[in-house]
């Protein structure tokens, strides 16, 4: 078993399960003399900035979250899902629960991911505050997150793939393709991506990111299903969301053919 401290997007018990991760407890903590930042770039350039923390001198700073215990089967997707070693470094913090200090991991951004002029967009931030709702933190934080500036991506057009004969891919054949990966109906080539996508090879190749995608909604209840997608039913909010991110997997990725949800 080990603890973690939760203080982003993983302050949501609805997200923490979507990476994966579904801890044997759950307890409001305080991570004094640190800061809450949204300085570290997201992977796609819609989705803003995302949580960091940052130690502070400041009397009064402090970072309020939750700790989970967390079996240690736990640990791999955890890291997976914080790009640990990528985009963030785990380490150990001391935080305060019910009055005691207790040692947890937690994730803080690396050098190379940190932008001073990000901010959160509004999925994200809605996360973290319906997160610290549910765990019951100090009403005063809640309304510090509410304050918070955010992000506000482009507007996109709808997205239609570029004209031309493309092969259609499926669960199997895309498996072989390692450099490969679908979102709603697409396949794109990840190959010349740029740097800042080199962990996401990893993570989204040979892999439909459809459901990972639409999970990570801040409207998200946890039990989309693949027999969803397979069935398009996906509501106004699910179709905007998509249709962003397909317009961004074009722009970093390069378009190669559909994806057929119903062949085996």
């Amino acid at each position: 078993m080990f603890r973690y401290f939760g203080f982003g997007s993983n302050m949501n018990m609805t997200s923490l399960r979507a990476k994966g991760v579904e801890p044997l407890s759950a307890r409001r903590a305080v991570l004094h003399g640190w800061r809450l930042r949204f300085n570290v770039q997201h992977f796609f350039r819609h989705e803003g900035g995302v949580g960091n923390i940052e130690r502070s001198d400041l009397p009064g700073d402090r970072v309020m979250g939750v700790v989970y215990d967390c079996p240690d089967a736990a640990l791999a997707p955890l890291d997976a899902a914080e790009a640990c070693g990528h985009g963030y470094d785990r380490i150990s913090v001391e935080v305060e629960v019910d009055g005691a200090l207790l040692p947890a991991l937690t994730y803080i951004g690396m050098p190379a991911f940190i932008d001073n002029r990000c901010q959160p967009c509004r999925r994200y931030l809605n996360l973290l505050v319906d997160g610290a709702r549910q765990a019951g933190i100090d009403a005063d934080y809640v309304s510090e997150l509410l304050a918070q500036s955010v992000h506000e991506p482009d507007q996109y057009p709808s997205f239609v793939p570029p004209e031309g004969d493309y092969p259609t891919f499926n669960v199997r054949t895309l498996a072989q393709y390692p450099l490969y990966t679908a979102l709603s109906g697409a396949v794109f080539d990840m190959s010349k991506a740029r740097p800042l996508h080199e962990f996401l090879k990893g993570f989204f190749g040979g892999r439909d990111m459809t459901l990972f995608h639409i999970k990570r909604l801040d409207s998200s209840d946890g039990n989309e299903s693949m027999d969803d997608i397979r069935q398009g039913r996906f509501n106004p909010a699910q179709r905007h969301y998509l249709n962003s991110y397909l317009n961004e997997y074009a722009r970093e990725y390069r378009y190669v053919g559909r994806f057929e949800y119903n062949e085996e």
